[in-house]
């Protein structure tokens, strides 16, 4: 995401999306503290596995989108989960909810950004956050690179929005081929 208002226009986004629920201070916080850590991040990770976007209806909040009884997704183990929620039981969720979901829309003073390292996005063609509005036409269009002009992308046709979890030996492929080219 580009630093302030970004191509994720507020007013476009559909009522009950979890990025607008949980830039509310609070909000996600009250949804997380009603589940044990591992119900969090196991629901988080059944959601955003998926191709649809999650959104909540009005009498619903984000983590009431999962019914209980999905088994995790095939790659991610119950060792992977227990992992996980011995990490976010020490820490907690705030570092994760400010970082992107509270700052997005804070100007950081930053005019006409631009990144002109080389850079490398890789994304699978089943993330819901191509179906963002507006999202699929910036990147594939390549209206992303008048930001980044020297940005390659690659799509692995079966990933999600975890491709580097779903896919590791795919996506470290892909980087260390990426780094070869620009000699690092």
């Amino acid at each position: 995401m580009l630093p302030g208002p970004s191509i994720l226009q507020a007013h476009l986004l559909p009522k009950g999306f979890y990025v607008t629920r949980w830039q509310e201070p609070g909000r996600a916080e009250a949804d997380f503290g009603r589940l044990d850590v591992q119900t969090v991040i196991k629901n988080i990770y059944t959601l955003f596995s998926s191709s649809e976007i999650p959104i909540a209806s009005d009498d619903k909040e984000i983590m009431d989108l999962v019914d209980p009884s999905t088994p995790l997704p095939p790659w991610f183990s119950h060792e992977d989960l227990a992992a996980y929620a011995d990490l976010y039981k020490n820490s907690g969720f705030r570092t994760a909810l400010q970082v992107p979901y509270r700052c997005m829309n804070k100007d950081c003073g930053i005019n006409n950004p631009k990144i002109k390292a080389p850079s490398l996005l890789i994304m699978g063609e089943k993330d819901y956050c191509i179906k963002f509005p507006g999202m699929e036409d910036f990147i594939r269009s390549e209206k992303v690179k008048e930001f980044m002009p020297d940005l390659e992308i690659d799509y692995i046709p079966e990933g999600s929005h975890f491709v580097q979890e779903q896919f590791p030996e795919q996506v470290n492929q892909l980087i260390l081929s990426f780094l070869g080219k620009h000699g690092a």
